[in-house]
């Protein structure tokens, strides 16, 4: 149910509907449906209509009048009637207020669930073209089908068809003697290039003057477009577009589609353009030719002494052309400045209670269709862009990310818009049909009809805090070492001048700051002040009911000082319902801090539980500020991009005070003789980094016994030619990172047939020595990367080694047998090179595989019958 004809609404009206409904968007729903229509500038007094008057209908949306549909034609012959049309037959009316259980969600419709889906058709048509005065070129019109496109939610479609039609058609009345004014779409429906000539368009012919008595009247409601009632007493200067919120309906729908068009246009240029350099440029320009002649990955990796090549994912030891990338730049930031132009001019129109000036009829008594907007066509920008998942990147487009998050804090401040920050966003999936068809009423046009498939995905607020992760992480970082904490003592009178002294040179030394690192800085602080002031808005308008669950949904990132809260994560019965605990599991806990230090027992700095603890003591005074810069952006990038899945996973924890100490598990890759085993890196981000790469040493060893590896040492040596201990191609100062070199382990040495990594071997792939080597490591793998870290959890991962065997049991227990049965029975060579001599007899191997593996299940059983 809707009504057909909007009314302007007083300050009065707006007071008395909000005095009445809590909820901004009911009361203006009752305000459309006529309830404050007596309602006085100088009476401000209204009758309090009982709860049970009013009937709640589920809205049903008209067919399309170029359907032919006599539905919408008979609304248009009563489009001058004050009265309601009902769409829809079956409609119930509001259960009363002693009929409404008490224990009913209150925020079921703003936090429901992710895995929802809805199907809807959507209606694609060809739009008119109209020639304008003043316009040289025809200019086209929005349709109703691009208008209505969207998920909807609620009441939206129906607030929405009706705006639509009440703008584009029929007759608007002077409110003091009824002469008709004609209402065209061109006046409130015209697409013009640039959206401020929209706006100046609409602002010309906005208010009309009528023939018979030249009294002023808005053409969107029909009302007086006098000062009195165009703004609060307290507002600022009058202005035509904030008569009603008619207008602020129609200004914000064709505004949106207009950045939703251009965002969309420019997203896909960007793609199109990565696509065209990838054809074209095979490898990255050099100053040096390389001949590629008898090229082969295995030597560009192992570093065998044939042509220089690029490699994988690197350029390798060359001076790159980058005046592609800074050609790129300066294309992506024309770009974005376009967008966060648009931006901030329909931001203007946002309701906002703190416009300076004072707000206006239009920021109190919002359009039902302004929520709608929004969640269609705003979230589609606001999810691409929050998805960014580096922190450096939107410090560099900040001219566009400053501007949405102006955005985000206008919608929270808005308590009838502040629910959309805890919505999850709809997002198209599928389209499963489209069906073409010839308009009835005008057969030249073509109609297409597609059934779109939405889903529901993370909320702004929830992006929000993925981005505040990354930021709280760079700003570790960016403070560089933090001093021990000492006992303060008492000072002498000249101790205390000494240290006055002291404070200003180094005040004037923390002022020298790079650049760079401030205008990352000063990004990092922007995020975490939005988030502050988006939760400060939502307990201001929502409760504190609202912003506790919206808190409870939030990702978090876990430290020493938070609080411990045993969390028993159950596998289920099923290895779909494992798989999905397991990937919930590891996602939430893939990146933390903790606290690696051990107390020192003199007045120098602590001890680290990581095997370069004397390199990280070294620096435990030193700042240096390219290194800080390297490091927070590494941080933010490991924080939500470390691979987490069933198959294979990487762990990292980092100490609190000194983020440049490290420590890394690495789950193996299934398909390989590692698979399933945890494998510890010890890491130290040096005094360089990152204009050499971090320092890396593996300590699942047995106690420096077993190679696991060709380019795993016994001693913990990692050789890869990106650390530099490999030959081939390098790490490429400031752009090489952690997650790369972690990654590179991951896929390139936890491989599935580690024989060919040494040189000389790469091509007896499946060969005997190959297979013998695979089930040599395998025997390894199992005695110290599975038992043995679970009977000795090294620190700080016992949890996670613990979480992750309970979890994967039935999988695990599985896997064993079948390596049992493809085991050669040999006995295990410490030096990974599967030569040993050993006897397999009918009852199984003799090599002590089987009462590992006996072991190993055996502790796998207890684990999985473990209870919280």
């Amino acid at each position: 149910m809707f009504v057909t004809s909007f009314k302007g609404a007083t300050p009065a009206q707006a007071r008395a509907a909000l005095r009445q409904y809590s909820d901004v968007m009911q009361a203006a729903e009752r305000f459309f449906e006529g309830a404050f229509d007596n309602v006085k500038d100088d009476d401000e007094d209204v009758p309090m209509a009982s709860s049970n008057d009013t009937k709640q209908t589920r809205p049903a949306t008209p067919e399309d009048e170029e359907m032919g549909s006599d539905d919408a034609q008979d609304e248009d012959e009563d489009d001058d009637d004050e009265e309601f049309v009902d769409y829809d037959s079956d409609f119930e009316e509001k259960p009363s207020a002693e009929h409404i259980v008490a224990d009913v969600d209150p925020y079921s419709g703003v936090f429901f669930s992710k895995d929802r889906k809805e199907e809807v058709i959507e209606v694609e048509e060809q739009p008119e073209s109209v020639r304008l005065p003043g316009f040289s070129d025809p200019v086209k019109l929005m349709t109703q089908g691009e208008w209505m496109k969207g998920c909807p939610e609620g009441g939206e479609q129906s607030f929405l068809f009706s705006l639509y039609t009440q703008l584009s058609e029929g007759d608007c009345r002077c409110p003091n003697c009824g002469t008709a004014v004609k209402r065209n779409k061109s006046d409130f429906f015209a697409i013009f290039p640039d959206f401020s000539i929209y706006t100046q368009q609409l602002e010309s012919i906005i208010h009309k003057t009528c023939t018979l008595c030249n009294s002023e009247f808005c053409l969107a409601c029909a009302e007086t477009a006098s000062s009195d009632r165009a703004k609060r007493p307290d507002a600022g200067k009058d202005h035509p577009l904030f008569h009603c919120s008619s207008i602020q309906g129609v200004i914000l729908g064709v505004g949106l589609s207009m950045l939703e068009q251009l965002f969309i246009e420019q997203t896909q240029d960007t793609r199109e353009r990565k696509e065209q350099s990838s054809r074209t440029t095979k490898r990255r320009k050099t100053d040096t030719p390389v001949d590629t002649e008898d090229y082969d990955d295995d030597d560009v990796y192992y570093g065998m002494k044939k042509k220089q090549v690029g490699g994988i994912g690197y350029a390798g030891n060359v001076k790159e052309d980058d005046s592609g990338q800074l050609e790129a730049q300066a294309i992506q930031r024309a770009k974005d400045e376009k967008i966060g132009k648009l931006l901030l001019e329909i931001r203007t129109y946002l309701p906002n209670l703190h416009r300076e000036g004072g707000g206006q009829t239009s920021d109190y008594l919002v359009h039902p269709t302004a929520l709608a907007h929004l969640r269609r066509r705003f979230n589609l920008i606001c999810s691409t862009l929050l998805r960014n998942d580096s922190l450096a990147d939107m410090s560099d487009r900040s001219v566009l990310y400053f501007e949405l998050l102006h955005w985000l804090e206008t919608i929270s401040n808005h308590e009838a818009l502040a629910s959309m920050m805890a919505m999850p966003i709809m997002v198209v999936v599928s389209t499963k049909a489209v069906t073409v068809k010839k308009s009835s009423a005008k057969p030249n046009l073509t109609i297409r009809e597609r059934t779109i498939v939405y889903e529901g995905s993370s909320g702004p607020r929830e992006l929000l805090e993925a981005i505040v992760i990354q930021a709280q992480a760079a700003l570790k970082g960016l403070e560089g070492i933090k001093p021990q904490e000492t006992i303060p003592e008492e000072l002498t009178e000249e101790q205390k001048r000494m240290t006055v002294d002291i404070k200003g040179k180094a005040k004037e030394q923390a002022a020298e700051v790079s650049d760079e690192n401030k205008r990352l800085l000063d990004f990092c602080h922007r995020i975490l002040s939005t988030a502050n002031a988006i939760d400060r808005s939502l307990r201001d308008t929502k409760g504190e009911a609202f912003v506790k669950r919206l808190h409870a949904s939030l990702p978090k990132l876990y430290t020493s000082s938070s609080p411990s809260i045993p969390i028993h994560v159950d596998a289920g019965i099923t290895e779909e319902s494992a798989r999905k605990a397991y990937m919930d599991w590891a996602t939430r806990i893939r990146f933390e801090y903790c606290d690696l230090t051990i107390p020192s027992t003199d007045d120098g700095p602590p001890h680290y539980k990581s095997y370069f603890n004397n390199e990280a003591r070294m620096l435990a005074s030193s700042d240096i500020p390219k290194r800080s810069l390297a490091i927070a952006k590494e941080l933010a990038i490991l924080t939500t991009n470390l691979p987490v899945a069933w198959n294979s996973s990487i762990f990292l924890r980092v100490d609190e005070t000194r983020v440049d100490v490290i420590k890394a598990l690495i789950t193996g890759p299934e398909g390989t003789p590692y698979y399933n085993g945890c494998y510890l890196f010890d890491i130290f981000l040096g005094p360089s980094y990152n204009q050499s790469p971090p320092n890396v040493k593996y300590m699942t060893t047995n106690g420096g016994k077993f190679r696991f590896n060709p380019n795993l040492y016994a001693d913990g040596k990692v050789c890869l030619s990106l650390l530099g201990t490999w030959s081939g191609p390098g790490w490429i100062s400031g752009k090489s990172t952690l997650l790369q070199v972690l990654i590179s382990i991951q896929s390139m040495i936890l491989c599935e047939e580690p024989y060919l990594n040494e040189p000389g071997w790469a091509n007896q792939g499946g060969s005997p020595s190959s297979r013998a080597y695979s089930a040599n490591v395998r025997r390894m793998v199992l005695k110290t990367a599975m038992l043995g870290n679970l009977k000795a959890p090294p620190e700080p991962f016992a949890d996670i080694i613990r979480t992750h065997f309970r979890l994967k049991a039935r999988s695990i227990a599985a896997q064993l047998d079948k390596w049992l049965a493809e085991d050669d029975g040999k006995a295990t060579s410490a030096d990974g090179g599967g030569y040993g001599v050993g006897a397999k007899g009918e009852s199984g191997s003799t090599n002590g595989f089987k009462r590992d593996a006996d072991e190993m299940k055996a502790i796998l059983a207890k684990l999985e019958s473990e209870k919280l």
